[in-house]
């Protein structure tokens, strides 16, 4: 399986939870703190990120940058013969 991770500038977060509803693992939640302008910003809750980029692309303010692992190389079938 792929694996992500999500960074969020919490700086200027304004806490819409639209990367909340189109995450499809249910990796995000507000915060219960709050950042500079008062708002509760998004934070990682689950390291179950696929690295889909849905929560980056609906962010209206693009406080959130997703970073996927590379695929782990296959294995040559070694032959026996």
């Amino acid at each position: 399986m792929i694996k992500g991770n999500v960074n969020i500038d919490a700086k200027i977060c304004k806490g819409c939870e639209l990367c909340i509803i189109a995450c499809p693992q249910d990796a995000l939640a507000l915060s219960s703190h709050f950042n500079d302008k008062g708002y509760r910003y998004v934070e990682l809750i689950y390291n179950v990120c696929t690295g889909c980029t849905n929560c980056a692309l609906v962010c209206p303010e693009a406080a959130i940058t997703v970073y996927r692992q590379a695929k782990p190389a296959k294995k040559e079938k070694v032959s026996t013969e």
